[in-house]
């Protein structure tokens, strides 16, 4: 398909969607009164038990007295404007922010420095990348790589609300060939949309341009990856196996964040990281954490 008809069609999917409201300033939906006191007791509650049990609850009664409106507000040292409808990464940022991954990015904040070098694949609106570019620096350098339209739009303005200089936002979708692909949609979830599996809801696709990791790490000019978080829902397989067979020791990650979905993968994942001399020092419930043993490799 040509770039203009993509495009088109793009747009065209656009239309049937909420707007991100971008036009207007951040600030204009801090939340204040009622929501401003529920946002504060969903933050403070136990991630389990009965604490779960009302945090839950009250978010839903947040999300209906929000009736479709965003809220602006910062977390991990960043600035967010955050849909919590169909997208349960922002719900999770914007609810219950210091449950949200917080293992991994405790490991990630472990290795930071200034010169940090970081490729989120599957970004989302920006929860890893900003939080990363928050800690890391001017000097850092952060690609945000995401493909579902959207999410990208979200993800582009909260990268503008911040002054960080260091993340670059990439609408991609990261494959095991360059090109074109079809990207199917959840529409409920907008965080699960998925080149691999297809959703029930009939004609939620688009299509995206694609790359693989090492082409895209190639023509960015990456001499070196420390970190890479990888949450394509199901598809890590595809990216992972191309990598590791096109690209150069130097540019394997010093660290892999990558989402846990061995039922959706066709081949073992796990065994092929390990191969390239990986050792798993995390495990969470949507995540494993793995670190490069350079030694071993050498």
């Amino acid at each position: 398909m040509e770039g203009s008809q993509r495009a088109a069609q793009n747009a065209a999917f656009l239309n049937r969607t909420p707007m991100n409201d971008s036009d207007i300033a951040f600030g204009a939906h801090a939340p204040s009164g009622l929501m401003a006191r529920l946002l504060g007791i969903t933050r403070a509650l136990p991630p389990h038990g009965a604490g779960k049990t009302l945090g839950f609850a009250l978010r839903r009664l947040a999300t209906l007295l929000l009736a479709g409106r965003p809220l602006d507000v910062e977390a991990y040292g960043a600035k967010f404007r955050l849909f919590p409808y169909n997208n349960v990464c922002e719900a999770r940022i914007l609810f219950f922010p210091r449950q949200f991954d917080e293992e991994e990015r405790e490991i990630l904040a472990s290795r930071i420095r200034p010169d940090f070098h970081f490729v989120d694949v599957g970004a989302n609106i920006g929860g890893y990348a900003l939080a990363v570019a928050a800690l890391a620096g001017p000097s850092a350098r952060i690609l945000a790589i995401e493909p579902e339209p959207e999410m990208f739009g979200r993800l582009v303005y909260n990268v503008r609300l911040n002054p960080f200089g260091s993340v670059k936002a990439l609408e991609l979708a990261v494959a095991d060939k360059d090109g074109e692909m079809t990207l199917f949609i959840d529409h409920f979830n907008r965080g699960e949309s998925s080149l691999k599996i297809i959703t029930t809801v009939e004609g939620k696709s688009v299509r995206v341009p694609a790359r693989k990791l090492h082409t895209i790490l190639s023509e960015e000019r990456f001499a070196r990856v420390d970190a890479l978080k990888l949450d394509v829902e199901g598809a890590e397989d595809l990216i992972l196996e191309t990598f590791f067979a096109e690209a150069p020791a130097s540019l394997h990650p010093g660290l892999i964040i990558l989402q846990s979905t061995p039922e959706r993968w066709n081949i073992d994942l796990i065994g092929l990281i390990e191969a390239q001399g990986y050792r798993r020092i995390a495990g969470t419930r949507n995540n494993i954490v793995y670190a490069l043993d350079r030694q071993r490799v050498g």
